[in-house]
């Protein structure tokens, strides 16, 4: 298993917290691989289409890791970085599947095996 400083996520009592930057009103949204941030650790890049407003783009980066880590949309929210572009997602769930999931999620985005 990689160096838990080179993964965008940590597993914590009820899911994982994933450390995402954000690109708001992107022409497309999606996943977008990982970069590197401030502490020296790494991101997932996520981009989505609405504007930084209100919490919308918020809610759609919620919404988005949501759905590509198969859990329901309540399961994701932003828990730190509201008014950021770096924000921590908290997922809700088994933390070790989602664990499973995000390190295949982040090999199909970065073209690595994980």
């Amino acid at each position: 298993m990689p160096d838990a400083a080179a993964l965008p996520w940590r597993v914590v009592a009820g899911g994982v917290r994933v450390m995402v930057r954000v690109q708001p009103r992107a022409r497309r949204a999606g996943m977008q691989g990982l970069v590197p941030d401030a502490a020296g650790g790494v991101r997932l890049r996520i981009a989505v289409t609405e504007a930084p407003e209100d919490g919308r783009a918020n809610r759609a980066v919620a919404a988005l890791l949501a759905r590509a880590l198969d859990v329901a949309p309540s399961a994701a929210s932003v828990v730190a970085g509201a008014s950021a572009r770096e924000k921590i997602v908290m997922v809700a769930g088994d933390a070790a599947l989602l664990a499973a999931r995000l390190s295949a999620l982040v090999a199909a985005h970065t073209g690595t095996a994980g």
